[in-house]
């Protein structure tokens, strides 16, 4: 039955993109270097991993519904991180226990094959809240040898198997390898709404041993999503993404947020946690994840927020969402600098004069206090002890984002066709925005400030060869 599912499903998406692809693509809106799904609804990076040659960038895939639906695993590989291959749906909702959404995930790489953890979602027929009752988060392992098709689908966990305590609403598997065994984190919401991660430990990847709970001491929001546990330079950092925050006016101003804690200890036995620091302050980020590349740490972002009060005017030819740029992840103390990876200064072109620019990359050495009008619609501002970034028009309900931060000294912003990712001071803080430019608007305004633009080129994405 799943098999036959399985090529029901690949011919629904085939059709889909074959018919709704044409329409998306015309999108002036379409972003020329980032990662974007061929039709529909796109949103968490999952399974992100270096296998052999290849980079291999795994998404949340709604092909069916712009606005979500039932969620695939799609697929993006390359081996420089700016030519990519389009390839086919990695993993369908084709199994009893992932048949309404196979949610996100991540990826172990060992002897060139791919060990793909995911949760598989399951709503129950009745009258549940599918909060504490109704839902199953079932934890799967679907194992890949060509990086390209899956060999085999086995479910590891259900609910039953999870620690006592807990809601339906356990997810997001991340897995590494340590020590000559094998760990996983989860995101979890306790049965009175707070907000923890659960850590597991293997031998064989495939029979997981619960381990213990990592915690604030008070609570901190009451589910903590798609959390990342790895140790850079010597210091461990836990990466998730709490909902249920008390807003704040420089802090947690998205309905969700997403940063990391400092971990001091051991994960698996006596640790503490530091401060949690937001990844990013800007109105679309969420959801990152990392990983190992060589002796540096990438991470890709969703450029989206979940649950959010503005939109996307690209629904309306058929596409919504996209990825950040890769970025590599730097460690300065008990904080994580983020700065785009070095491959994606490769697209820059020749330097241009701000006003006549669209897709840039800027570099900005900044006086006291300045602004920045991008394509006469958002606007960056900054003075002592504060920078902002709101919208002249094209936010499409985005308002403003605020920044505390002393002195800003240096600005980088990469601009595409609807999206802006601003670094502050050398990747102390970032800002992540869609923006909707009318698509002939051009121009970079600058006061206050030094800068150097870039015109940029385009990523080459094409469909893969299968």
């Amino acid at each position: 039955m799943s098999n036959a599912l399985q090529r029901d499903l690949e011919r629904l998406v085939a059709r889909v993109e074959r018919e709704d692809g044409p329409q998306a693509a015309a999108d002036p809106r379409r972003q020329q270097y980032h990662l974007m799904p061929p039709v529909g609804w796109l949103n968490d990076p999952n399974g992100l991993c270096r296998c052999g040659d290849w980079y291999h960038v795994f998404y949340q895939y709604g092909p069916f519904d712009v606005t979500g639906g039932v969620k695939h695993w799609g697929h993006y590989r390359s081996k420089d991180l700016l030519h990519w291959e389009a390839l086919p749906v990695m993993l369908y909702p084709d199994q009893p226990w992932d048949i309404h959404g196979v949610y996100s995930g991540s990826a172990l790489v060992e002897d060139g094959v791919m060990y793909l953890y995911y949760t598989g979602n399951v709503k129950h027929a009745g009258d549940y809240d599918y909060i504490k009752a109704g839902r199953g988060h079932n934890t799967a392992l679907a194992v890949s040898r060509d990086g390209v098709t899956v060999a085999s689908n086995t479910l590891l966990m259900e609910n039953r198997d999870y620690p006592n305590g807990l809601t339906c609403h356990v997810r997001d598997p991340k897995v590494w390898a340590q020590d000559g065994k094998y760990y996983m984190v989860q995101g979890a919401r306790t049965l009175d709404d707070q907000g923890q991660l659960l850590v597991f430990e293997s031998t064989d990847k495939v029979n997981w041993t619960f381990l213990q709970v990592l915690k604030t001491p008070r609570p901190f929001g009451y589910m903590w999503e798609c959390p990342d546990l790895f140790c850079l330079d010597g210091q461990w950092f836990l990466l998730c993404s709490p909902q249920g925050v008390p807003h704040e006016e420089t802090r947690f101003q998205n309905v969700y947020s997403c940063g990391y804690f400092p971990l001091y200890g051991d994960f698996r036995g006596e640790y503490s946690l530091g401060e949690f620091v937001e990844m990013d302050l800007g109105f679309d980020f969420y959801a990152p994840q990392t990983f190992q590349d060589g002796t540096r740490r990438l991470m890709f972002g969703w450029m989206g927020m979940p649950d959010a009060d503005y939109t996307n005017p690209t629904v309306d030819s058929g596409w919504q969402h996209c990825l950040t740029v890769p970025c590599e992840l730097r460690r300065e103390g008990d904080r994580l600098l983020r700065l785009p990876a070095v491959e994606v200064t490769a697209l820059r072109g020749a330097a241009i004069a701000p006003e006549t620019v669209k897709v840039f990359d800027l570099e900005a050495y900044t006086q006291s206090s300045g602004r920045m009008v991008f394509r006469n619609a958002a606007v960056l501002e900054w003075q002592e002890g504060l920078v902002t970034l709101s919208f002249l028009q094209g936010g499409a309900g985005r308002t403003v984002r605020r920044v505390a931060l002393e002195r800003l000294h240096t600005l980088r912003v990469l601009g595409d066709s609807s999206s802006l990712e601003i670094f502050l001071n050398n990747g102390v803080e970032t800002l992540s925005t869609r923006y909707y430019p009318q698509p002939e608007a051009q121009g970079v305004c600058v006061s206050g400030a030094e800068v150097r633009v870039w015109e940029m080129g385009a990523m080459q994405v094409t469909k893969a060869e299968i």
